[in-house]
Parts: C-alpha cells; structure tokens; sequence
C-alpha cells in the first residue's frame, strides 16, 4: 500500500518535472502494466518503452510491440543504448522482489545499467535504493510515505 502510495506521488511529481522536455520514458518491470496503463495515459504524446522478462500485463495493459522490449533487463537495456542512450527524460524502475536478500543486487545492477539511457536532468523513480553518486537524490513529495519509492536527477 505504502509503495503504491508513493509511487503514484512520484509519477504526479515526475510528470510536472519533465513537462516540456523532450524525450522517451523507460519503464522497468511491466507487471500487470497498471504502471504502463497510468504513463500512456497521462503522457500520451512520448515513446515508452517496457523492459520486464515475460509480458504478465493485463489485455488493457498492454505495450505496442515496437515498444515492448522482453528479456532479461540486465541484457535488453543495454542492448539498445545506442537507440536509447541519453534520451531518456522518466524511467521508472520497479523491479524489487519480496526475497530481501535478492533486492540488493538487483539495484546494483539497475544502478549501472539505467545512467547510460538518461538525458540531462532526467528523473529515475526506484522502488530500491540505488547507487548514483553523480544524481542529485530529490526529497520525495507529499503523499509519498519515507523510504517507500526514491527519486533521483541526472545533473543538466
């Protein structure tokens, strides 16, 4: 509840900060695509691209093809910097687990794969705790419970 909670603050924030900034939003872990569903319909003009290992999202939920990138993240990021590479204004990472010995290296790894894809001054919004000593970390909302999401800004 908690997480939800902060993250549908963050999203509300992360909008206002990238409005009238080109670029594309990267979304880390589809799910069921209720995450998915909330960005393209309240950033309807932007390319988003989904990265998650299986397409689990709900019939409504779904990504275009083109935009629906399967596999695991660690690879599939990666594999398109030179398309993706510095034009990524949002990214959303929600790839924590339940299993809390797992989730640190799953944000050491989100950590060094997601820096490449961000454009100057772009948000990523984590449900981990992240490494990034060159971002600012930004003091989460209103509304968004302490230490549920994170917020941090590629320096312009």
């Amino acid at each position: 509840m908690f997480r939800l909670q902060a993250q549908h603050a963050c999203l509300a924030w992360a909008f206002e900060a990238i409005r009238g900034r080109p670029g594309i939003v990267a979304e880390l872990g589809l799910g069921h695509g209720r995450t998915y569903d909330h960005l393209r319909n309240l950033l309807p003009d932007r390319e988003i691209y989904v990265f998650d290992r299986a397409n689990e999202a709900y019939p409504d939920c779904q990504p275009p093809e083109q935009y629906l990138v399967i596999g695991d993240v660690k690879d599939t990021v990666p594999a398109l910097y030179g398309k993706l590479g510095g034009k990524v204004v949002l990214t959303n990472t929600d790839l924590g687990t339940f299993d809390a010995s797992l989730n640190p290296v799953i944000a050491a790894m989100v950590s060094h794969i997601v820096p490449p894809l961000m454009a100057p001054g772009g948000i990523i919004m984590s449900d981990l705790e992240l490494d990034l000593p060159d971002y600012e970390r930004v003091a989460l909302p209103p509304g968004a419970p302490a230490d549920a999401y994170r917020l941090y800004r590629k320096p312009i």
